[in-house]
């Protein structure tokens, strides 16, 4: 799903100078005749990172997208950020165009430059708060070393091993260290916009321990059952269309299946990878999830499950009613 626009000369120039100039801040960017352009640069008054955000504000539109690198830890060759602020008020094919090159823009310039990579879609998240809630964010998600976290993985696995895996909650907040294939990322980027399908769904590659795109597709309710495996672990993003007193609405609904014949070790890393991978799917590719499913088989979601789950709550008021008298024992 490559967009085949690629870094302008003048934008590899432009990060050249940014490297180089510790007098600026940062650059953003924009696509322009097929090509990634620098568009404005950001000065840099204090060495304090937050100090030089409020001059974002007056350089980015409220309805188009663009990218924004900036250089957030001194004198480190990894210390630049990567963003990609599209507007919800933005066009539906710029949205679509901005979201399927992001990854090209950070490949293009030195992977090795960057150390995050985030998606927002407001200007208050490129705030001094907004930041302070993304590293906490982050923080949260990964408390343990990567040996804890792969032990806590493994307990899990024998605990499922021993006791099936049919409505079983997920709570680790451990994760394994696991990549997202470009095909995969780029996909996610394309749902969260609305193209593509309503239905992803990726799978862990556990030999190669990389998360990778099975296929987009689009189906109803009833024809999860069919469109998932039924036989292999699946990671699996549905857009539910239903209606709600007559407003149409569209949530993102998260599905994990792990059928029974599951092997022990590809629980494992599903089970330990879900809570980091979600989480990296919100703050960096800003895929909001509605509501989670974990199930042993696909045929378990159906319309009626889906219905019930978004369905208004309402308060039922029940009279009191008399206890029955029990009934004569047979003799």
């Amino acid at each position: 799903m490559q967009s085949g626009i690629t870094v302008s000369k003048e934008l590899q120039d432009a990060f050249n100078e940014l490297v180089s100039n510790p007098s600026q801040r940062g650059i953003i960017a924009t696509i322009s005749s097929e090509a990634l352009v620098p568009q404005h640069t950001l000065p840099s008054k204090s060495t304090d990172f937050f100090s030089d955000l409020p001059a974002l504000k007056p350089l980015l539109s409220t309805t188009a997208a663009s990218y924004i690198i900036l250089r957030r830890y001194q004198n480190a060759p990894d210390g630049y950020v990567a963003v990609t602020y599209i507007p919800d008020a933005a066009p539906v094919r710029q949205k679509m165009l901005f979201a399927s090159t992001r990854l090209t823009l950070v490949r293009e310039l030195g992977t090795e430059r960057f150390r995050e990579s985030l998606f927002v879609t407001e200007m208050k998240e490129l705030e001094k708060e907004g930041w302070e809630k993304h590293d906490a964010h982050g923080a949260m998600s990964a408390p343990l070393t990567e040996e804890e976290e792969n032990l806590k993985g493994i307990k899990e696995a024998e605990a499922e091993a021993k006791g099936g895996t049919e409505g079983r909650r997920l709570e680790t907040g451990g994760k394994l260290s696991i990549a997202t294939s470009t095909e995969a990322r780029e996909a996610l980027a394309m749902f969260r916009v609305g193209e593509g399908g309503n239905l992803l769904q990726l799978k862990i590659n556990v030999k190669d321990e990389t998360i990778e795109l099975v296929g987009s597709s689009s189906t109803d309710a009833d024809g999860l059952a069919s469109a998932i495996s039924n036989t292999e672990p699946r990671y699996s993003f549905f857009r539910y269309l239903h209606q709600i007193e007559g407003s149409e609405k569209s949530p993102i609904v998260f599905i994990y299946t792990c059928p029974s014949g599951s092997k022990i070790k590809e629980r494992m890393v599903y089970a330990s990878t879900k809570q980091g991978f979600l989480a990296a799917m919100s703050s960096d590719l800003g895929v909001e999830i509605t509501k989670k499913f974990e199930v042993s088989s696909p045929s378990e979601i159906t319309a009626l499950t889906l219905e019930e789950e978004f369905r208004p709550k309402q308060e039922q008021k029940q009279g009191f009613s008399r206890p029955k008298r029990p009934g004569k024992r047979g003799t």
